[in-house]
């Protein structure tokens, strides 16, 4: 393409979907446009955004929520098949018990919370990254990928899969962060919680991604050896990858 897409495509009932695309990777080959998508749910899509995704030929969606969250927010749209690969969540569970025993929700706390969960992503949950990257190496369409909020567990998935693609680290950190600049939180002030620990909760930020990555490094002894023994994914698979994710040299 001779001008690159937005790479924030614009929609009323989902503020954080983007594309991929135009990252450096292997060998400086670029991720191709309007092939990968990750996003926030998709359950308050309006017609006029089904329209779009159809319009993008995207033809498959993976999806992080956990079962209660699927169903408080599900969605049809015509063409798009649904894959699950469910990931409960476990923050907001963490955050009632440690109110219900009387503790205070501080930011360094809710922050706490977080870091735990974006190393358990990259720890009891890799399965579902496995799941993630098979489907990606047989997809023959554009895919998007999504939770609820489009920044923890589609964070990791994102940054794995351009990771593994050989973005550089300091690029993938930018467009983990960019969820700052285009996610709307689905909340309104509370009495009874500090906006600060919400801003903790709802946003994204370079520690706790910097947790995940972190754990890669030291107990896989990084992300070649993370992806080939935890992924799955050998030279081979990851060429193939590579063959159906970066613009041809």
């Amino acid at each position: 393409m001779d001008e690159a897409p937005p790479r924030v495509v614009p929609l009323r009932g989902a503020t954080n979907f983007r594309d991929l695309g135009g990252y450096r990777g292997h060998d400086g080959r670029a991720l191709r446009w309007r092939r990968l998508f990750r996003s926030d749910h998709l359950g308050a899509l309006t017609p006029a955004d089904r329209a779009k995704l159809a319009e993008l030929g995207v033809a498959a969606s993976l999806d992080f929520r956990g079962h209660a969250e699927r169903a408080a927010a599900p969605y049809e749209v015509p063409g798009l098949a649904q894959h699950s690969l469910a990931i409960e969540p476990t923050v907001a569970q963490r955050m009632q018990e440690i109110t219900d025993a009387g503790a205070a929700l501080t930011v360094p706390v809710v922050e706490g919370l977080m870091r735990d969960l974006y190393r358990s992503l990259v720890g009891e949950r890799v399965p579902r990254f496995t799941e993630f990257f098979a489907f990606l190496l047989r997809a023959e369409a554009p895919v998007v990928f999504h939770c609820t909020a489009g920044k923890d567990r589609t964070g990791v998935a994102a940054a794995l899969v351009l990771l593994a693609l050989g973005v550089p680290r300091e690029t993938v950190m930018q467009d983990y962060l960019l969820t700052n600049e285009v996610f709307k939180p689905p909340w309104t002030p509370r009495e009874d919680i500090d906006p600060a620990v919400l801003r903790a909760l709802w946003g994204v930020r370079a520690d706790y991604l910097e947790a995940a990555l972190e754990v890669i490094d030291e107990r896989d002894g990084g992300l070649e050896r993370f992806l080939r023994h935890r992924i799955g994914l050998d030279a081979r698979r990851l060429d193939a990858l590579g063959e159906r994710y970066l613009q041809p040299e």
